[in-house]
């Protein structure tokens, strides 16, 4: 492990050296206090990795931290998985951007928590062990379901990914003149060291150091933009607009999302996609009972919800701020330096300095590592626990289980990279976007119906989710995104960016149609089996407890 831990350390100090030098003299100087910071988080999160390899011995260690983790610790650690690059560079840009239509985000991205606390959470915890799979598939065909479980995981943990290396290498490229693609090949390299050795606890302790300096680097910033304007969040507004290019159209919707369709299915999308979540819902598999479980939540919304509201302060003080004198030096060429999703780093130099821009530059880089191995562990998992262990190899052991999913994190942090570096000019809030479409329409109309409707079978659920899966990939790629922005034809098939309200339709339509028309035996047998899986649901009697260390 020692020796791993010094061949990254000499890695990233050949790659810091061998940094693009004239990039650095023309646009600023080395930033010290940034470096030392993001060593110190790398040093200081290595640690952890270390301690926590030596805790993890099982599969229930591996997967979900045996269980151990407390109701508090877990909403912090699901706020640090939630509130990613996408959310802080990628939303503090689209306000900075177009005002208004950015906070649209922020509200659909916090609206899906009360659908997971009120109809989710509890039953998570009851009825699930390691993945979402174990829901879904409780009383349903193993096979086909965890199939299907598997490949709607791996979709969604493949788009999240792009969208947070894009982040990474962006942010590194600014902060230290380092090329791109040496440091996305970097990031990789620490989320593969982060999983494979420290499993879910050390995930789950990156996760909540990541959120609690995130939360404290925004509140500083927002308190100093505030502070210019006498805490007065309206003179703060009122300076935006006079400010800001499209003047009072930036408080009005339409500059991003310009029609009903549009707007519904973005909202659809991220509140579904978030109860649809494979690294998300993996946490609740994390706490002791219940009872945890839906204090998690409680504790993650207060974190996400303020972070938000801080996010949309942060927003117009990069349009008030990076557009005046002093905003000059972020431009090259009459464009923001490194695109809009740096407005916020921008920001925290003008607001704090040197100093404050490197713990605000370290703060980012530890949220993209810290939501990457969320998303690692999730499509690791789904291939090792969900296609080898209960599809491919229904006999093997917890050994052979935990070094598959080993196996699995280093190839999906080789393709992470591999697809980071290919997807370097998107937005990466539409990426999420996407990624939230396709949780939305194949994971969430699976597992919400399973712990719900009575009448749902294997075949139901097997065609209506691969349906709505499908519907959302193709919409997606041939929607205006893929098909116009990246592949370059004239005019794209499918007019909306957004799917969700077609792919969800489907799935939901598909799902209860197969499953109303099935009248074999096994589907009788899985109907009759509804009653003993909602005792369990609401009651937990048999759901596994923690692990005693």
């Amino acid at each position: 492990m020692f020796r791993i831990l010094a061949l990254i350390s000499i890695f990233a100090v050949a790659l810091f050296a061998a940094g693009d030098a004239s990039f650095e003299a023309t646009k600023r100087e080395l930033n010290i206090p940034a470096i030392i910071m993001f060593f110190i988080f790398v040093g200081g999160t290595l640690g952890i990795t270390y301690w926590a390899a030596k805790r993890t011995k099982s599969a229930s260690d591996f997967y979900t931290a045996g269980g151990g983790i407390s109701g508090f610790q877990n909403g912090m650690a699901i706020a640090g998985d939630y509130m990613s690059a996408a959310s802080f560079l990628g939303l503090s840009g689209l306000v900075y951007l177009k005002g208004y239509d950015g906070l649209v985000y922020a509200v659909g991205f916090l609206v899906g928590w009360p659908v997971i606390l009120f109809l989710m959470a509890e039953k998570l915890r009851n009825l699930g062990k390691f993945t979402f799979a174990d829901i879904a598939a409780y009383r349903l065909a193993q096979k086909e379901i965890r199939t299907l479980a598997a490949l709607g995981s791996l979709a969604v943990v493949t788009l999240y990914l792009i969208a947070q290396m894009v982040g990474s290498g962006k942010l590194i490229q600014v902060l230290f003149g380092l090329e791109y693609e040496y440091a996305v090949i970097l990031v990789g390299i620490m989320m593969i060291v982060y999983v494979t050795f420290g499993g879910m606890l050390a995930t789950t302790w990156v996760q909540i150091i990541k959120a609690v300096l995130l939360l404290s680097g925004v509140t500083f910033m927002g308190f100093m933009v505030l502070s210019h304007f006498g805490f007065s969040f309206e003179a703060l507004a009122t300076k935006a607009v006079e400010t800001h290019e499209l003047g009072q159209d930036i408080m009005a919707p339409g500059g991003f999302i310009s029609d009903p369709i549009s707007a519904i299915s973005l909202g659809l999308a991220l509140m579904l996609g978030t109860a649809g979540l494979p690294h998300v819902l993996m946490r609740f598999f994390t706490v002791g009972n219940a009872k945890e479980a839906r204090k998690s939540v409680v504790y993650a919304t207060g974190f996400i919800g303020y972070f938000y509201l801080v996010i949309a302060i942060i927003g117009l003080g990069a349009i008030v701020f990076l557009n005046s004198d002093a905003g000059a030096q972020y431009f090259v060429d009459g464009k923001l330096f490194g695109g809009n999703n740096m407005a916020a780093i921008h920001l925290s130099h003008v607001v704090g300095g040197n100093v404050f821009l490197g713990f605000i530059s370290a703060v980012a880089f530890a949220t993209i590592l810290a939501v990457v191995s969320g998303l690692t562990l999730a499509g690791a998992s789904a291939i090792s626990h969900d296609l080898y262990a209960s599809v491919i190899n229904p006999n093997c052991t917890e050994e052979q289980e935990i070094k598959i999913s080993k196996y699995a994190v280093i190839v999906i942090g080789i393709i992470g990279v591999i697809l980071g570096i290919a997807f370097e000019q998107q937005n990466i809030a539409f990426m999420v976007g996407l990624a939230f479409a396709i949780a939305a329409s194949a994971n969430f109309p699976i597992l919400f119906l399973s712990i719900y409707w009575r009448g749902l079978t294997t075949r139901g659920a097997f065609i209506g989710g691969l349906l709505g899966l499908i519907t959302a990939v193709v919409l997606v790629i041939v929607g205006p995104i893929v098909w116009v922005q990246i592949l370059g034809n004239e005019e794209a098939l499918f007019p909306y960016k957004h799917p969700a309200l077609f792919s969800v339709t489907v799935a939901f339509i598909g799902i209860w149609l197969f499953s109303k028309t099935d009248s074999s035996q096994r589907a009788k047998d899985e109907k009759k089996a509804f009653e003993a899986q909602n005792i369990r649901a609401e009651t937990g009697f048999g759901a596994a407890g923690a692990v005693d260390h």
